[in-house]
């Protein structure tokens, strides 16, 4: 495993996911404000004001770059197909445990209570996560 590639895909595909995230409300999916949820949950918003929603952030990319190395460590040499397919799997796979673990620990239920356009928004950035993360991750063994 290299981690240093494994680190740099996941903040590259945690920063396109971001930048997703930003420009979706455009075309009418809900605002997925991540970097003030993270902080709203970690009570760092009441604490820390000016600082709160950019420790969010912050913590939202570490957490993308973690992901990566779990990606790279445990999932790249297992998952099936090319770097850009097994990246989006498990682009699906950070979804569904997000989904069923984090936004209930944030208030937004199972599956965000079915909110289609919210699960539709969030399915797309994390698709677009794991497709960037695996294919830059693989890199140079990336046939062109």
């Amino acid at each position: 495993m290299n981690a240093a590639r494994a680190a740099a895909a996941g903040l590259v595909g945690t920063g396109v996911m971001t930048a997703l995230l930003l420009v979706e409300p455009s075309v009418g999916l809900p605002n997925i404000a991540m970097g003030q949820v993270l902080s709203t949950w970690l009570g760092l918003a009441s604490a820390h004001l000016a600082l709160g929603p950019a420790l969010g952030w912050v913590m939202h990319f570490v957490i993308g770059m973690l992901l990566a190395l779990v990606y790279a460590a445990v999932f790249d040499p297992r998952l099936p197909g090319t770097a850009l397919t097994r990246g989006m799997l498990y682009g699906v796979l950070v979804f569904v445990v997000a989904q069923l673990v984090f936004m209930p620990l944030v208030g937004g239920g199972v599956f965000s209570h079915g909110d289609v356009e919210l699960l539709a928004g969030s399915l797309f950035g994390h698709l677009v996560y794991g497709g960037l993360t695996g294919w830059i991750y693989a890199g140079s063994r990336v046939a062109v």
